[in-house]
């Protein structure tokens, strides 16, 4: 049985990577779902359907457990999913409690996509923060997923897109940046060029794969390294895109999802 995870392109491979670090004896199916991308610009009815239909090639493909490795995805339909599936799922919540909690300056910056920073989900969660005293900072990372998808990390136009982002955050006295989509992470180098040094940068991974390893243990679901564990990424768009992210013992393919 396998650990399945799925998100709108290659973004959750971030937090694969985490949770294969932290749980080394587990199988693993990651579901890209590229040809989708990006979630962040659907509405809620549409990003609920391609969940279901990732879910139930994860499930037809004998996952144990799932995560939902897309805060988009996540917060609009987490809920919708752990109440038509049984499977346990997993999903990835933007680090603003612990920004907030550990900010000095009460203010924080949240990089996200459209959907997240509209749904219901983050504006409570940054109610409460407001509530604490706190100024949450959004800005909408237009642009910033398509190029990653494309492979185009490392370029002018992301940097300028970065900075643009960035910029007006950095002015208003933010010392945290949450990175609120699971493809940000793979542009942590470029942000900390732009990012004055007082400025920390948080994601999910770290959590999720803990979370992942508790409820694994909690259900008597975790592997016991009997056997070699096995990895697999599916992306039903670009292979060539997906295996530039894949570190060597991952399998990389094809599929129609």
């Amino acid at each position: 049985m396998t650990i399945g995870l799925f998100d709108s392109g290659v973004g959750g491979t971030t937090i694969w990577r985490e949770v294969v670090r932290q749980l080394p004896y587990e199988s693993t199916l990651f579901l890209a779902d590229s040809l989708n991308a990006p979630y962040g610009e659907k509405s809620t009815e549409e990003i609920i359907a391609l969940c279901e239909k990732n879910t139930e090639y994860l499930l037809d493909h004998n996952s144990k457990l799932i995560i939902v490795a897309c805060n988009t995805a996540t917060t609009n339909a987490i809920t919708h999913l752990r109440a038509k599936y049984k499977v346990p799922f997993i999903g990835i919540e933007p680090a603003i409690k612990p920004a907030g909690l550990y900010s000095q300056t009460k203010t924080i910056g949240v990089l996200a996509t459209q959907s997240t920073l509209r749904s219901a989900f983050f504006a409570n969660t940054c109610q409460h923060l407001l509530d604490k005293g706190v100024r949450v900072l959004k800005r909408e990372g237009i642009g910033l997923v398509p190029l990653i998808e494309e492979g185009k990390i490392d370029t002018p136009e992301m940097f300028a897109l970065l900075e643009q982002y960035l910029r007006p955050m950095i002015a208003e006295g933010m010392d945290y940046l949450v990175l609120g989509c699971t493809h940000y992470p793979y542009l942590t180098s470029l942000i900390s060029e732009i990012l004055p040094e007082n400025i920390r940068i948080l994601d999910s991974a770290e959590a999720v794969a803990k979370q992942t390893k508790r409820i694994l243990s909690q259900n008597n679901l975790l592997a016991k390294g009997e056997v070699s564990p096995t990895h697999l990424w599916l992306t039903n768009k670009q292979v060539e895109i997906l295996k530039s992210f894949a570190p060597p013992q991952v399998k990389v393919q094809y599929e129609k999802f």
